[in-house]
């Protein structure tokens, strides 16, 4: 095929692709916020049903869980059945569990409620079909660009942080359930109408999800990017749904209180993250996700010490929010190099459930370890900081993470077919 032949048979990407990555991110922020209306809330149930630190981080992790594991199966069925189709359906089960989460949540039912929680979970797999959604409207040179902006829907995260205790003050603790649930299905809707998956997926071969399962776990690229996606995503999800309990345990912060710093910082996250995509662009994914996790471990330790001034512990957690966000840019901008064009979803959703899984480990891990005497999370903290280090050295050995890369072409044609 001629040059000329081959572009007119290009799609265009032009028309429609800042508008559906806008939509997408929209839909991602309300889907983050239902997934973690529990963590704000953990002081309140943590009160009312007598728990233990260890409860109240399983309470807090459970949502985490399940959103991570489904991310991989929702990421697969993504790439059979577009982004627009797997939107509304994940927004539209979500709704009626946000209801159920509010009304097990007066029964004072510890059992129960860990047991909705788990199911809330569906809700965090928005991330995995938004990821190959936005990543097929983009040329390959904007594929960190695009899902940097899409990961921006993390801010939900500070959204839930911010307003559900505040709604829980102002209108009482069901009717801010039944808020957010009517707010979530208003966003399903809205996808079904206005979302249109991109011209690149037509006339693309639609595989059997097993196999594509099985050819994304083949692949190194995967576990490498697992593993780092899970320390540093893993790591921003976890301090957005425990950094409230932290702050109440450590700071005797009240629900508000607590939630307000948690805001900020995942909002510090959120708007770094499209910048770490934006530089991976630029100067290559490696040097940025490099940067992010050196960061991370000396910031890690300073906050294990727990300065008493917040005019210290402040600034340290915005700045940790930083880098996690800057690497969560990073490593997202590497996959869009490494993984096949018409595989993006399945092995997105395969990283992003690590990811997930990453944030499921450490508040459990906080809790266990919390030191109630001195009110101490130094072991948590300092694993963190290991646990960085060790990612910061396998980044060293991944490969496609410079500022080039000789697959950009031919991936960026196969998305085309």
């Amino acid at each position: 095929m001629s040059s000329v032949e081959a572009a007119s048979a290009a799609p265009n990407l032009k028309q429609g692709q800042l508008r559906n990555l806008i939509l997408a991110t929209l839909a991602s922020t309300v889907g983050f916020w239902a997934w973690t209306i529990v963590g704000p809330l953990s002081k309140r149930y943590a009160g009312e049903m007598s728990l233990t630190p260890g409860q109240t981080a399983i309470l807090v992790a459970m949502p985490i869980f399940v959103g991570s594991i489904a991310r991989v199966p929702v990421g697969a069925l993504t790439d059979k059945y577009g982004g627009r189709v797997m939107f509304t359906v994940i927004l539209g089960i979500t709704a009626p569990l946000v209801l159920l989460t509010g009304l097990v949540g007066q029964l004072n039912n510890f059992p129960l409620l860990v047991a909705v929680a788990f199911f809330l979970g569906i809700a965090g797999t928005v991330f995995a079909i938004g990821i190959p959604f936005c990543s097929a409207w983009y040329e390959s040179n904007r594929k960190g660009f695009a899902t940097g902006v899409f990961g921006a829907g993390m801010v939900g995260t500070a959204v839930s942080a911010f307003f559900t205790p505040r709604l829980v003050a102002a209108t009482g603790y069901m009717a801010t359930h039944i808020i957010i649930a009517a707010i979530v299905a208003v966003s399903a809707v809205l996808c079904w109408l206005l979302l249109r998956d991109s011209p690149a997926r037509t006339g693309r071969k639609v595989e059997p999800m097993m196999p594509k399962l099985k050819q994304a776990f083949s692949l190194k690229v995967t576990w490498q990017l697992c593993f780092l996606y899970a320390v540093v995503f893993g790591a921003f999800v976890a301090f957005s749904n425990y950094l409230p309990t932290y702050l109440a345990n450590v700071y005797e912060y009240d629900p508000t209180g607590a939630g307000t710093r948690t805001a900020g910082f995942a909002l510090a996250a959120v708007i770094a993250r499209p910048i770490g995509g934006t530089l991976a662009d630029k100067f290559g994914p490696k040097i940025v996700t490099l940067t992010s996790f050196g960061g991370t471990i000396v910031l890690a330790m300073l906050v294990a010490f727990q300065p008493t001034a917040e005019t210290v512990y402040g600034p340290l957690f915005l700045t940790m929010a930083v880098f996690l966000g800057v690497g969560t840019g990073g490593v997202f901008g590497w996959v869009g190099r490494a993984a096949p064009a018409k595989d993006v979803g399945t092995i997105g959703g395969i990283i992003a459930a690590a990811g997930g899984l990453g944030g499921y480990f450490p508040p459990l891990v906080m809790g266990a370890t919390y030191n109630p005497d001195n009110r101490s999370y130094f072991v948590g903290l300092t694993l963190l900081a290991v646990f960085a280090a060790l990612a910061f050295l396998l980044a060293l050995m991944v490969r496609n993470g410079g500022k080039t890369n000789e697959n950009e072409k031919p991936v960026e044609q196969a998305l085309a077919r």
